[in-house]
């Protein structure tokens, strides 16, 4: 976009922050996007990141900037120990890099993106790196969207279902290899030691590491493993590297998502059994639905919006999902070697990754595809995981009384019942969510007129006796605010801007005159 923003880590001073770039937007029309800083600015720069202009994770650059407090878009980052940014004016690359360990996982992650973007269009290349690596960087806005309105934006989070499959793909690996058992429980460990660091570190993969890493040390030990307790060792863990971890969405999330699991699916998937739903299908039913009401209350607080298309979603993109993890990682592999021996299985999973964006795409165009509902603060949000876990015993024990034909219906009857029960008993509608191109504005009065008479800056509706709904509105009538979702460009949005922030200077230097002419005092104006 406009704007670039990473965490760095300030040698000279010891601590982190958050490095501000705004980028020029003069490219002529029509012409490709221009890369900013330009190739001169960049220069020593070698990675993949490069081609972009921009330096690649544990480059060490010269920056000269001003500092500026946290804005709304990073504050997030004071989680991560960031307390202020740098509104970065120039930069360039010293040609260092951080080393030790770090330096060595920055080469093989290097090495990873350009092996899994290998012989890929950019966009499936993008969406792969972000299904294995996390990187979601490079998605369109437009996918970006499909994905959340469909259920499907957790593929693009790393988490559990990374480490499971990373541990399921090393097991049989080594099983296909002759190895014994406590050597692919090794490697398995090993591996996912080395994954979480690799995929970013964030507090989900950490849970998943922990929790993956604990199964795997009880197989080793020979030991019964605890998935509950495998859950709360996560939770000391990742609270004790970053105890302020509890407040980022992707870790409530996440220990949610999980909870849901280890509370529901077991039951759930059961039932389905003994109603004669095949077991595959079961499983994946049963899994589906638990992930989805477990987060439904924390996506309606954090993102104001509950997928409704999550469960089929989910259920038709299953069978991809695997295969291009596995695929993926093969390529990550292949890739510290030489990156052309990732071409074969990227060719294998362009294909997948494509059909992962028709069903996002799909799944994400029906208006009621994602119900936009606010919840309001921690009372809400309490309330609605109450009202859920109420809803769910009343259907567990309709579910022992029904027959079996009957029990068929009831997990559909009852999974979207507390999503209802969310957004008309708990929750209040909150805006409507847009598509990449749309802005919703409410017009009053004349604007009105102004937006149908093609643009928020058409002079001709500066009067203040035009037609609102066949009815003349005047200046002193009460005002009737519309809601209308149109087009607007940049310039009419600057223009918008421009005209208000001139009538409200000029409605200050007014009301400041006013004032001093009844203090007999002199009043200057002020310009700028």
């Amino acid at each position: 976009g406009s704007h670039a923003s990473a965490r760095v880590w300030l040698s000279g001073l010891g601590e982190a922050a958050v490095a501000r770039l705004r980028v020029p937007d003069d490219a002529p029309a029509g012409a490709a996007p221009r890369t900013w800083p330009p190739a001169e600015t960049a220069r020593g720069a070698s990675s993949p990141a490069a081609r972009h202009g921009w330096p690649p994770v544990g480059a060490v650059v010269a920056v000269s900037g001003r500092v500026a407090p946290l804005g709304r878009y990073d504050a997030y980052q004071r989680r991560r120990g960031a307390h202020a940014a740098i509104e970065v004016d120039s930069w360039r690359a010293t040609g260092a890099a951080r080393g030790g360990l770090p330096g060595a996982l920055d080469t093989v992650r290097r090495r990873a993106e350009g092996g899994l973007a290998r012989g890929l269009a950019p966009p499936e290349g993008a969406l792969l790196a972000g299904m294995v690596l996390g990187q979601d960087e490079r998605l369109s806005e437009s996918v970006r969207t499909d994905f959340k309105r469909s259920g499907l934006a957790h593929l693009l989070a790393v988490s559990g279902q990374n480490v499971v499959l990373l541990a399921m793909l090393v097991l049989g690996a080594g099983m296909v290899l002759g190895l014994r058992l406590r050597a692919r429980l090794g490697a398995a460990l090993v591996l996912v030691a080395l994954y979480v660091p690799l995929a970013g570190g964030g507090p989900s993969i950490q849970r998943a590491g922990v929790m993956g890493a604990a199964g795997l040390v009880a197989a080793l030990a020979g030991r019964p493993s605890s998935r509950w307790y495998a859950l709360g060792l996560a939770a000391v863990v990742t609270l004790a590297i970053n105890p302020r971890a509890s407040g980022e969405p992707g870790w409530q999330l996440s220990f949610a998502a999980v909870a849901g699991l280890l509370a529901l699916v077991p039951r759930w998937s059961e039932g389905l059994r003994r109603a004669r739903v095949p077991g595959v299908l079961a499983d994946a039913l049963a899994v589906t639905a638990a992930a989805t009401l477990a987060t439904a209350p924390l996506m309606a607080l954090h993102f104001q919006q509950v997928s409704l298309a999550s469960l089929p979603a989910n259920l038709v993109a299953a069978p991809a999902v695997a295969p291009v993890m596995w695929l993926g990682m093969g390529s990550i592999a292949l890739a510290q070697v030489a990156p052309v021996l990732c071409e074969p299985l990227n060719a294998l999973n362009g294909s997948l990754l494509a059909y992962l964006e028709w069903v996002a795409h799909v799944a994400a165009q029906p208006p009621g595809a994602a119900l936009p509902v606010r919840i309001g603060g921690p009372a809400g949000l309490a309330a609605s995981y109450a009202a859920g876990a109420a809803v769910l015993a009343l259907g567990a024990r309709a579910w022992r009384r029904a027959g079996p034909r009957r029990r068929l219906a009831l997990p559909a009857a009852f999974g979207v019942a507390p999503i209802a029960a969310l957004a008309l008993v708990v929750a209040h509608p909150g805006p409507a969510p847009l598509r990449p191109g749309e802005l919703v504005v409410s017009f009053e009065k004349t604007a009105l007129a102004r937006a149908e008479a093609g643009g928020l800056t058409d002079a001709a509706a500066d009067r203040c006796d035009e037609r609102a709904g066949g009815r003349a509105v005047a200046g002193s009538n009460p005002v009737l605010p519309i809601t209308r979702k149109i087009r607007v460009t940049d310039a009419d949005v600057e223009a918008g801007l421009r005209d208000a922030a001139v009538g409200l200077a000029q409605r200050e230097h007014r009301a400041s005159t006013q004032r001093a002419a009844g203090s007999g005092v002199t009043s200057r104006g002020r310009s700028g």
